[in-house]
């Protein structure tokens, strides 16, 4: 299946986010933990905020904890979680919050 983000909306795929032990036992990212807030950008919407803020496929951005709607796609027949992020005119009506570098 594939998804296109429409409008000001971008899809991001999370960071996976491994924790090590003090005693250096790896707790994987299948382990029941909460995911990081930050992605890499996987497709964009043609919306005017998207390319005003210059974001582009490829970006890692950091975004609220609770902000977007999560989505399942199946590719090659396993399931991959993504978020919908909405990039609005104001600053607080934007679920992305930064652009790491």
């Amino acid at each position: 299946m594939n998804v296109k983000p429409l409008g000001n909306r971008v899809m991001v795929k999370q960071s996976s986010m491994e924790e090590v032990t003090k005693s250096g036992i790896v707790l994987p990212d299948t382990a029941d933990k909460e995911k990081k807030a930050q992605g890499k950008i996987v497709a964009l919407g043609n919306g005017d905020e998207i390319s005003a803020l210059g974001l582009k496929v490829g970006d890692t951005v950091v975004f609220g904890k609770y902000a977007g709607d999560e989505i399942e796609v199946e590719e090659s027949g396993i399931k991959v979680e993504y978020k919908i992020l909405y990039v609005g005119k104001e600053k607080d009506d934007s679920d992305i919050l930064a652009l790491v570098e």
